[in-house]
């Protein structure tokens, strides 16, 4: 098999956000397994097919190990590593680990934290308040929202309100530490779905955009990329590598 238009055969790595799991890249990884490519799609700990996991002990470190072992215990190199929303946390944190083996970063509609950033800092009022609620309740984790919150098609929500999970508290209680690997990354692309109000998106978006070395793409489609457009972010994807 070969790759698509302008290589051979890469490995992608792709990393879903809050709620999610690796189910929700599967037309994507359908479209670039096709073309040829390598595609992992990692659950993390404690959602999905991992659920049976939650614990109060899972942490944004718990998380950014899942996706670094992957690449290691995998032997991956040149990586194309995409982090949709909750999963810029991850990407930023697994890249201080093995950015050696990572070629280029996605950001996909994704929190782009900085050092000694706190998830729980920086989220919506909304989410503080169910994250505090839990942690009142001394629950593991927090509810997830409909589909229909993250803009999704009609066609789609039923699938997606059905594989949605909870999602652990514990992730947004500690700051990230990073020390620039991110930024020492060559290719970073930014990809922004306007369509879904975030503004604390629209902020990271403008940062990075300031920033050498960052392609900045905006996308008419729900927060869930993945799902309203898996042809052309398999594009997009392909045109990062």
């Amino acid at each position: 098999m070969t790759g698509g238009p302008g290589g051979g055969a890469r490995n992608f790595v792709l990393v879903h956000g809050a709620w999610h799991g690796g189910w929700c890249w599967a037309r994507v990884r359908d479209i670039l397994t096709a073309r040829g490519h390598r595609v992992f799609t990692p659950t993390l700990t404690g959602l999905a097919d991992r659920s049976h996991l939650m614990s109060r002990d899972i942490t944004l470190d718990t998380h950014i190990q899942d996706v670094a072992n992957l690449i290691l215990w995998e032997g991956l190199g040149d990586v194309i590593l995409c982090g949709h929303s909750y999963a810029g946390w991850v990407i930023s944190g697994a890249v201080e680990r093995v950015a050696d083996r990572v070629a280029a970063l996605v950001y996909l509609d994704a929190y782009v934290p900085e050092d000694g950033e706190c998830g729980r800092d920086v989220i919506s009022e909304r989410g503080k308040a169910s994250i505090d609620a839990a942690l009142k309740a001394g629950e593991p984790s927090r509810p997830a929202p409909p589909a229909r919150h993250f803009r999704v098609n009609e066609a789609d929500q039923d699938w997606v309100d059905g594989l949605l999970t909870p999602h652990p508290v514990g992730v947004a209680l500690g700051p990230i530490r990073l020390s620039g690997a991110r930024e020492r990354i060559a290719h970073k692309t930014y990809i922004r779905t306007p369509a879904y109000p975030s503004a604390r998106f629209d902020a990271d978006a403008a940062k990075v955009r300031a920033r050498p070395g960052w392609d900045f793409i905006e996308l008419a489609c729900g927060h869930d990329v993945m799902v309203d457009m898996p042809d052309r972010l398999a594009d997009i994807l392909e045109q990062v590598a």
